[in-house]
């Protein structure tokens, strides 16, 4: 059944429960095929309303800091794989009472916490990141392996033999990439770091694996997974964000005014791109729009979408529509639930979308709403 717009309120994100399943039972099937371990990246979506669901599928998640660590142990219910590009000493006692695995970004931060893991008593299984130096990443922006990049180390500064204590490795070069990508930087990687191979137990693959994406070659991944345990006897692991939330929902918002300004007419929307969808100023990503043409079509009315924050270049656009818009009318933005919920601000103070899922059985459920005490207490 699909989602009935009416019944949601504006601005808000809402989840289809029915798609996450999709989506999941994707990964379920990749994970029992591949014998790979899939973990979800709360980097990506962290949407804590919906775990009692994702829980049926996988049995890990990743963190990229001690407040999502914490999320992982205190509402996932599991320690975290934690990786962060650096830990505090104020942080990493807490970090270790929450995780299971432990990456760090340099040897230097590794020789710095050893002390402390060993103190804690706890069985930690501890890894380091490399950059293998290669990535197709295009956009430098999400590209980990840019030259003079401050993620992972490269091989020429690794001893002949890790230390004893770290028992993984981990790369991440991707960033909603396809498995011809992964094959590629898999090969980069092995040849710079595979003397190590016979010294650890394990192979983080990070994350960017898109293969719930309609045209991602499913078995090409599995085939390649299933290889390279095969050939190393180690552990695979994996942490998408995207995969799980990709195209699983959407924004609803409401345009309040229109305004035109040599001939350029922007629908101005109850909702900020800066604030609420920033990767379609930083990537720069265009959304698709609920009934709209994606591409401007001549002799259509044409908008651009504009936000209601006073960043001059808080809009994007353009699209087209069969009708003129008005104050009132509902444009629901596409696939606005990865990497958007976990990246938004309170820029300006506007105010932030609720949060909501929907399913077949209920119909629309309100997990969150923010107000005034949520902007005041973010700030002192």
């Amino acid at each position: 059944m699909a989602i009935d717009f009416n019944r949601v309120p504006s601005p808000c994100y809402v989840l289809d429960e029915r798609l996450l399943e999709k989506n999941l039972g994707l990964i379920h099937s990749v994970k029992q095929k591949s014998g790979a371990e899939i973990i979800l990246a709360f980097k990506g979506f962290a949407m804590w309303g919906v775990f009692p669901i994702i829980k049926k599928y996988i049995h890990s998640t990743t963190a990229s800091s001690l407040n999502e660590a914490r999320l992982a142990f205190e509402e996932f219910g599991n320690p975290a794989h934690t990786y962060a590009p650096v830990y505090t000493d104020t942080d990493f006692p807490e970090i270790i009472n929450c995780s299971s695995h432990i990456t760090f970004n340099s040897i230097s931060q590794f020789e710095h916490f050893l002390p402390v893991v060993k103190k804690s008593g706890k069985k930690l299984s501890l890894g380091l990141r490399v950059n293998p130096e290669y990535s197709e990443v295009e956009t430098e922006l999400y590209n980990p392996c840019a030259p003079g990049s401050r993620l992972g180390v490269i091989a020429s500064q690794l001893p002949s033999e890790l230390p004893g204590e770290i028992e993984g490795l981990h790369f991440h070069t991707l960033c909603e990439s396809k498995s011809y990508d992964l094959a590629k930087t898999l090969k980069a990687f092995e040849n710079k770091f595979g003397k190590y191979f016979k010294q650890i137990k394990w192979v983080n693959m990070g994350g960017g694996h898109l293969m719930t994406h309609k045209d991602y070659d499913v078995e090409h991944l599995i085939a390649l997974l299933k290889n390279f345990r095969q050939r190393t006897g180690l552990e695979v692991i994996l942490e998408p964000g995207s995969a799980f939330a990709w195209e699983t929902g959407y924004l609803v918002s409401t345009v309040i005014d229109v305004v035109e300004n040599k001939g350029i007419k922007t629908a101005m929307l109850n909702l900020s791109f800066a604030a609420h969808m920033p990767d379609c100023l930083e990537m720069p990503y265009k959304p698709r729009i609920v009934g709209s043409y994606f591409e401007p079509v001549k002799d259509k009315p044409t908008y651009r979408m504009g936000g209601n924050s006073c960043l001059s270049g808080d809009y994007v656009g353009s699209w087209s529509f069969d009708r003129e818009l008005k104050p009132g009318d509902c444009i629901v933005f596409e696939d606005m639930i990865h990497y958007t919920m976990v990246k938004t601000t309170f820029f300006n103070g506007v105010n932030h979308p609720s949060i909501g899922t929907w399913n077949d059985k209920n119909g629309f459920r309100l997990l969150r709403e923010f107000g005034y005490e949520d902007f005041k207490n973010k700030l002192s």
